[in-house]
C-alpha cells in the first residue's frame, strides 16, 4: 500500500535541499560529462544498460558526478540499493548490510544488493577488509566513491576486485549546460521564477570559475538568484549579469591536495615542462602550486635537482642559478620568492639540455651495486703514512702537471670503462671536444694504440 505521506515528506525535504542536490541527474541522458566511459557504446553505459553492474570504484575531483551517477544507478538498477558514507558508519553497519544481502539471496529472491559507499577512503584498511569476502563471492556489489587515488587510499585487494572509473573535471561546456538546465527546470530549478534573466557572460563566468565542479557552479547560481529575489517573492523580474555572477562565486577554488595526486601530478608537469624547454607551461604550473599554498622550498629543491639531472654541463650556470634560488627562497619566503622561483624556472626551461652527468652516475652506481668491486690501483693509493711505500702504495704515480695537456696516460680505475658521454648541446659540445682529446692522451702508451 503506498504511503500517503511519502510525497509530502519528499516535498518537505526538497524545500530545504540545496540546488546542487535538487538538480542531480535522474537518468543517464541528464548526466553531463565523463563521456570516456559513459558515452554511447562505452563500457559503463553498456554495463548499466544491461543491468550487469559489477563492483566499481569511482574516483576523481569533487563535483564531477560520482555521487550523482550512483544515484542514477539506484533509480534504475533491479538490485536492492543501499547507501552509506564511510565517514558516518562503522564495521557494525557494514556487517548488517552484508548479512541482509546474504539473506535476500538465501530466501530465493535472487535479488543482489548494491552498496554505494561514499568517501570509501575514510575506511581504514581493516575496515575495508570486511567487504572483501562478500565482494569476491558476488554476494555484494560495491560502488565506492573517493576523491583520492584508489591505488593509494583503497585496499589493494579491493581494488583488484573492482573496475576503476576515473572522473575528470567537467568541461566548460558541460557546466554551462548544467547551469542552463537548472535555470530552466520549473520543479527542481528556477524555471518557476518569472522573468528570470541570466546573461551568457554570467553563465560563462561560473563555468570557468568553478573549475569543472558542477556543485560549485550551481551553488553560485543559487546564491545569485536568492540574493537578488525580494524576500519571499519568486514572481518578480530578476536579472543576473556578470557583476552579480562575480559576486556570487568570488574567488576560484583551486583543487590541490598537498599530499595527494594534485601535489605529485602538478610538480611532475612542472618538471617535465622545464625539461621540455617550455617556459610558459613551467610558469603556469609554478603559479598553480604557489597559489594553492605549496611549500616554495619544495619547488626550489626540484629546480635544483633538474639543474643537474637535465641540464648538467650543457650550462653549468644552471646549478648556480638553482642554488641561488634555493638560498633566496629560504631567506625571504612568499610572496617575494615567487619572483625568484619564476626566474629560475624560466632559466631552466630555456637552458640547453643534457642528462649526460645523470646517466654517468646512474651507470657507475649500477656497476658498483651489481658488478665486481674494483680495487684501488696501487699507484693511486694513499702513500702519506709510514710503511705505505713498503706496500707498494703510490709506486708509479705520475704527477699530471708534468705531462702534455696536464693529462696522465694510464688507468685511474683499474678497468676500461666510460660513463660520461657528453652531448652536442650548449657548453657540453666544447666539453665533448676536450674529453675526446683527454681520452686520446689517456691512451698514450696503451698496447692497442
Amino acid at each position: 500500500m503506498p504511503d500517503l505521506w511519502d510525497e509530502r515528506r519528499r516535498q518537505a525535504r526538497q524545500a530545504v535541499e540545496p540546488l546542487a542536490v535538487r538538480m542531480r541527474p535522474r537518468t543517464l541522458d541528464e548526466f553531463a560529462g565523463q563521456q570516456h566511459f559513459l558515452g554511447p557504446g562505452q563500457l559503463l553505459r553498456r554495463i548499466l544498460a544491461a543491468d550487469r553492474l559489477t563492483s566499481v570504484i569511482f574516483f576523481g575531483p569533487p563535483g564531477t558526478g560520482k555521487t550523482a551517477l550512483a544515484e542514477v544507478i539506484a533509480l534504475h538498477t533491479q538490485s536492492h540499493f543501499e547507501r552509506a558514507n564511510a565517514a558516518l558508519v562503522g564495521v557494525k553497519d557494514i556487517r548488517r548490510i552484508m548479512d541482509e544481502a546474504r539473506r535476500r539471496i538465501e530466501i530465493g529472491t535472487e535479488k543482489r544488493t548494491v552498496l554505494f559507499l561514499d568517501e570509501i577512503h575514510r575506511f581504514n584498511r581493516a575496515q575495508q577488509d570486511v567487504l572483501l569476502n562478500d565482494v569476491e563471492r558476488g554476494l555484494l556489489t560495491l560502488i565506492g566513491a573517493t576523491t583520492e587515488n584508489p591505488y593509494f587510499a583503497v585496499n589493494a585487494a579491493l581494488v583488484s576486485r573492482s573496475t576503476l572509473f576515473r572522473f575528470e573535471p567537467l568541461s566548460i561546456e558541460d557546466v554551462e549546460w548544467i547551469i542552463r538546465s537548472a535555470i530552466d527546470d520549473p520543479k527542481r530549478g528556477y524555471g518557476r521564477v518569472k522573468d528570470l534573466t541570466v546573461t551568457d557572460e554570467a553563465i560563462r563566468h561560473w563555468a570557468v570559475m568553478s573549475d569543472g565542479d558542477a556543485r560549485r557552479a550551481l551553488s553560485a547560481l543559487e546564491v545569485a538568484v536568492l540574493s537578488t529575489l525580494s524576500a519571499g517573492d519568486e514572481h518578480g523580474a530578476v536579472t543576473i549579469d556578470l557583476d552579480a555572477a562575480q559576486e556570487s562565486i568570488q574567488r576560484k577554488a583551486v583543487v590541490y591536495d598537498g599530499s595527494g595526486d594534485e601535489h605529485y601530478d602538478i610538480i611532475s608537469a612542472f618538471i617535465k615542462s622545464m625539461r621540455g624547454s617550455d617556459p610558459d607551461a613551467a610558469v603556469y604550473w609554478l603559479a598553480r602550486m604557489l597559489d594553492a599554498g605549496e611549500d616554495p622550498r619544495f619547488i626550489a629543491r626540484r629546480i635544483a635537482i633538474l639543474a643537474s639531472e637535465d641540464i648538467g654541463n650543457a650550462d653549468p650556470r644552471a646549478i648556480q642559478v638553482a642554488a641561488a634560488a634555493f638560498d633566496i627562497t629560504e631567506r625571504i619566503g612568499m610572496p617575494e620568492c615567487q619572483l625568484t622561483l619564476a626566474q629560475a624556472a624560466i632559466y631552466m626551461s630555456v637552458a640547453p639540455k643534457s642528462n649526460a652527468s645523470c646517466t654517468a652516475i646512474l651507470s657507475a652506481m649500477k656497476d658498483v651495486r651489481e658488478g665486481r668491486t674494483v680495487a684501488v690501483p696501487a699507484h693511486l693509493r694513499d702513500a702519506h703514512y709510514k710503511g705505505a711505500k713498503q706496500l707498494g702504495h703510490g709506486t708509479g704515480y705520475e704527477y699530471a702537471h708534468g705531462h702534455e695537456g696536464g693529462v696522465v696516460s694510464g688507468q685511474h680505475m683499474g678497468i676500461d670503462r666510460e660513463y660520461y658521454h657528453p652531448t652536442e648541446n650548449g657548453l657540453e659540445a666544447r666539453i665533448a671536444e676536450r674529453l675526446a682529446e683527454i681520452r686520446r692522451l689517456h691512451r698514450r702508451g696503451h698496447p692497442d694504440e
